[in-house]
């Protein structure tokens, strides 16, 4: 199993950057790997929902089955199954003038062909700060939508 975290600080409240974590239009401006929404249960990521997502990695397109275990103003939790598993958990509590994010993810598996071009491609783009990336990002989308929390 391998694992990376990241931590930031945004000028926006954990609510807000709960939204930019949890509605599909948001997530699609952070993610580093492109991605289509082919189905959710819901308009947005909600505990006990799921959803499948493909996208392509390393040049390999792949599907991703996607549960919510938690979406609160303090916890994100999230599983993804594909040719690699990942359990990914964002944990946000309120900072000076804002939130503070700390970013988890770890990946396992990868058998097969498919699933181990999958793991090292990820691995590479994670060992290289695409988490680091994400998490900056998740920050200025917030920042720069406080009406993110009248919606």
């Amino acid at each position: 199993m391998f694992e990376w975290t990241a931590t930031t600080k945004a000028n926006a409240t954990p609510g807000q950057v709960l939204q930019v974590l949890t509605r599909p239009e948001e997530i699609r401006r952070w993610s580093p790997v492109d991605f289509d929404l082919d189905e959710l249960e819901g308009r947005r990521l909600a505990a006990g929902s799921r959803g499948r997502v493909t996208g392509k990695v390393a040049g390999v397109r792949v599907g991703f089955d996607v549960e919510i275990h938690t979406a609160d103003e303090a916890t994100l939790e999230l599983s993804a199954e594909g040719p690699v598993a990942f359990d990914v958990r964002y944990e946000l509590t309120p900072a000076d003038a804002g939130a503070e994010l700390n970013a988890f993810v770890s990946m396992r598996g990868g058998n097969g062909l498919t699933g181990r071009l999958v793991a090292k491609a990820t691995a590479a783009l994670l060992t290289a700060g695409a988490l680091e990336g994400a998490a900056g990002r998740i920050a200025r989308v917030a920042e720069s939508q406080p009406e993110l929390l009248a919606a």
